[in-house]
Order: C-alpha cells, then structure tokens, then sequence
C-alpha cells in the first residue's frame, strides 16, 4: 500500500489520462510524473526542499490540483483561499511558518502583498492553455535565482505532506499537519470504498484548497490510476455542460452544491440520460435523506453520503455501494479508521449516545504547537489512540452511524438540548422547503432558542406561521423554531458549507 504521495502515482501506465479540464488536453500519468520530478527540482533550485512549507495561491483548476501533486512529492504543502485579504493571508503565513509560496504569473493581489511584506521567497507559476491540463513551469520573482539551492530529496512516508487550518469558527484556527502516510491512507480508503478503478473519471468542482477536493478527489483517483476532470469551481449554470464533456463516472459535493444542481436537473434530463453515472458522492456537510433520495432518483445512481473532517485527512466513514444498504440520514460505516463513540467529557469508550471518536493511519499526529488543544482531542483507550472529532453521534447494531450534531452547534434551550439536525430533517419534509438550516440565536432568559432559516422551492409559497404549525405537529415543543426565517440564500462558508455558528449574528437576530 502506497504510503507517500509520489507512491500513488508510480504503479499506473505512463499514457493513462490523470488531469483534465474543460477545452484542455488530457495529461497523462507518464507527464504527471516528470512535472513532478521538474517541480521537485525547481523548487530545490529556489532554495526550496524536503520539510520546507510552501503556499499556494491559485484559482481554482487543473494547474492547482497538479501543483498540489507535485510539491508535495518534493516539500510541504500549504493551500490557501485565494479569497483571503491581506490581513488573513499575513497571519495564515506567518503561522504556518511558510519559506516560498506560489501564485499566478502575473498576479498582484493581496497574497502578493503579503508574502513580500513577509519576506517570502515569490515563485510565479506559469502554463500554456495549448498545453495538457494541469502542466506548469515556476520561476523565481523577478527571474533571478539567487537563493541558496537545497538538495531535492523525496519525503519520507513520516514527512509532513500537507498543513491546513481549522476553520477556526469560534477560536483561533489551529495547524492540522497531515504526513505523506495520513494522505496516501486516506486517498487509499477512498478509493477501496468507492471502488474506483482506472476507468473512473471524477468530475470535480470543490475547492482545492479544501481537504475535500485536494484527497476525495483528486488524491483517491490518482491512487486509482484514475482520472480527474477539473474545473474552475462550482458553477450552477456550467455543470451540466461539464457533465456532458467530461464523460465522468462520479462527481463529490457538498450538499448545498447537490441542492442547486437539482433545482436545474429538470431541465437538463437529456444530458443526465445520456452520462450515466456509476455513484454520486456527498461529504464535508449532513445530507438531507430528501436530498440524498431526490438526487439519487434524478440521476438513477446510488448516492454515497460520506464523513470526513481535515484531522483526518478527509474520510472516516461512508455508505456503501450497492449491494450493501446506504442509510439516508446516515453516514455510512467506517471507511478507513476505526469509528467509536465516547463520553463527552471522559477519555473512555461507551455503547449509544457521545461523542465521535477515531483511530488510524490517516488521522494527524495532532495539532501544532498547540499542547492544550492536543490534550483535549486525544486521548488513550483500549489499545487504540483516539481523536475526538467534536460531533455527537450513535452506531446502530450494523455499524452505521448517525450524526446528531456537532458539539458546539448542539442548542441548549435552558437546558433542553436540541439537535439541529433532527428540526432539519423535520423541516425537510416540508413540500415548499428546499433548503434549511437550524440554528441556535440568544434569549436573554433560556441562554438560546431554536431559529431556522429557510430557502423556498421555486414557484412554492409558505409563511413563518405555516412552517412553525407544520414543525409543531411533528415536534416537540421546545424544538419547534420560534423564529423561522426566509431567505432567497442562506450565508455559506467559502467551501460552499452552512454555517451554523454565527448566523444568528449575520441575520441580525439577537436576545430577547
């Protein structure tokens, strides 16, 4: 088993297709091999070798997923939000303690600005649209190389491969170091539970500097021999054009992203007929079971909601494929690592309701420079090192779980706990709702009560009282929401994730 990113690309036939994208030819695993041997060799020339950090700005496509590719097999690599200001992009180097970063020949926005105050080493990446998708050359800013060159060697299966933040929603964003080993384990769980094979093609549209794009699709097909179509992200108006040119087998979302596309699906059933797809993969985010049933009937192609989170190098459960049951409104069994459940506040394992815990070779050695952190997230039990992911959940008897929130998002209504999730699920069945998400806002006297915001179907109608009568007759009443809240879109993450923390602040809703 491949234990280090070059390793996943070494076994597959040099002619293979590896990265496409749209109006681009394909590069071929046999040129996805030298770009990295050229890489590893550019970067050593700059100054840049085995353990040191470099970021990468760029937009989204299939220069970013192979720079990714091929600075990892020679250094660390440290993907960032093109979307940051100046400010973000100062603290998220300083922190990560970054030596060069990448950006876009041509380029002289705010990561520019930032990484000259800091005294980065600038390296401009340039490429030809003529060329294979994914192909690129680097050249140190202002064309010198004056820069003490390194000695390019290959990272070891212990070397740190990629370092990404936490969100950081409500604390500082810590530094989750994932290892050559975390990737490579993830990347192989992926494709053992998908089953991929060489003939699999990816459709994908999530953000690569998310550990979703960069090791659920991209890292997992390469570790197939595979291949990825990348585009220049999400675009509700373009994807079933994509789907129509890329000949793909399977694309994975966020549920938001399955949302839209359906809301577009009836218009566009020639297309979805003519590319059959072999599954539909759902991650990063809770599926609705409506959703995860609609999509699946729209496309007639089993849809695999999956669990996955950044300390883990993406994957950690997953529904999966025919014959085996998927579970709407589960997250499927574990894919990778052990999955268990603890007490929330002591470090041992319990049968039913906790917190979810995990064990294996893709999750991180812990947090960096962050001790207190790592002692509240680890902990020592049955022979096994576990990581508390901060989501309460339960197993089934047959090994499935079901999420019942995160911790943090978890509402206590004067010491009623309610599950944003379960008023969620509710909701969902509601025939004009499309989308919704439950939240916690401020009272001045029960500490919280339950609000949701909600998106209509289009062409439906349905007032705050109606919605708030349907969930009555369904819950309890300390869960029904007394504010409901309608909206033509709810506020996202930049990974196309609701938000459930602070959206009590963006909506303007405070205690009474």
């Amino acid at each position: 088993m491949a234990e280090t990113i070059r390793a996943l690309l070494s076994s597959h036939d040099a002619g293979r297709p590896a990265l496409g994208a749209p109006g681009r030819p394909w590069l071929s695993y046999g040129d996805l091999r030298s770009l990295c041997d050229r890489t590893r060799n550019a970067l050593a020339e700059y100054g840049v070798g085995r353990g040191d950090r470099v970021a990468i700005v760029l937009p989204n496509g299939p220069e970013m997923a192979a720079s990714f590719i091929a600075v990892a097999c020679a250094a660390v690599t440290a993907p960032l939000n093109p979307a940051y200001r100046k400010d973000e992009f100062l603290f998220y180097l300083s922190d990560l303690g970054a030596k060069a970063i990448i950006l876009p020949q041509g380029y002289a926005g705010p990561a520019m600005e930032a990484a000259t105050e800091a005294g980065l080493t600038i390296l401009r990446l340039s490429f030809n649209e003529a060329d294979p998708a994914g192909s690129f050359s680097l050249s140190s800013e202002g064309g010198s190389v004056s820069l003490a060159s390194a000695t390019p060697n290959d990272p070891k299966p212990t070397d740190i491969a990629l370092i990404l933040h936490t969100s950081g929603t409500t604390s500082r964003p810590k530094i989750v170091p994932l290892l050559q080993s975390n990737v490579a384990a993830s990347a192989n769980h992926i494709r053992e539970s998908l089953r991929l094979t060489s003939e699999d093609r990816c459709l994908n549209m999530m953000p690569l500097f998310h550990i979703h794009g960069l090791v659920a699709a991209v890292s997992s097909s390469l570790s197939a021999g595979a291949s990825v179509w990348c585009t220049p992200g999400f675009d509700a108006l373009r994807f079933f054009g994509w789907l129509d040119s890329a000949a793909a087998s399977w694309y994975t979302a966020v549920p938001t992203m399955h949302q839209t596309i359906l809301a577009r699906a009836g218009r566009n059933a020639e297309i979805i007929a003519r590319n059959p797809l072999r599954f539909i993969r759902s991650s990063s985010a809770s599926l609705p079971a409506q959703v995860m049933q609609e999509l699946s009937g729209t496309f007639g192609a089993p849809v695999i909601e999956a669990y996955g989170m950044t300390e883990a190098a993406h994957q950690m459960a997953s529904n999966p494929l025919p014959p085996r049951e998927q579970k709407p409104g589960s997250v499927g069994v574990a894919a990778g690592p052990q999955v268990r459940v603890a007490h929330e506040v002591e470090n041992r394992l319990v049968e039913g309701i906790g917190e979810v815990v995990i064990s294996g070779p893709n999750v991180t050695p812990g947090y960096e420079a962050n001790p207190d952190a790592n002692a509240k997230s680890f902990f020592q039990a049955d022979g096994h090192r576990w990581f508390r992911t901060g989501d309460q959940g339960v197993l089934d008897g047959e090994g499935y779980l079901s999420l019942t929130g995160r911790l943090k998002e978890i509402i206590n209504r004067g010491g009623e706990k309610v599950s944003p999730l379960e008023v969620d699920g509710v909701l969902m069945d509601h025939p004009a709702i499309q989308q919704v998400v439950t939240f916690g806002m401020p009272h001045a006297k029960l500490g919280e009560e339950v609000a949701a915001a909600v998106v209509l179907r289009e062409g439906h109608e349905a007032s705050e009282a109606a919605i708030r009568t349907f969930a009555a007759e369904r819950l309890a009443d300390f869960k029904v929401p007394r504010r409901v809240i309608l909206l033509e879109e709810i506020p996202k993450g930049a990974t196309g994730k609701l938000q459930r923390i602070g959206l009590a602040e963006k909506l303007g809703l405070s205690g009474n």
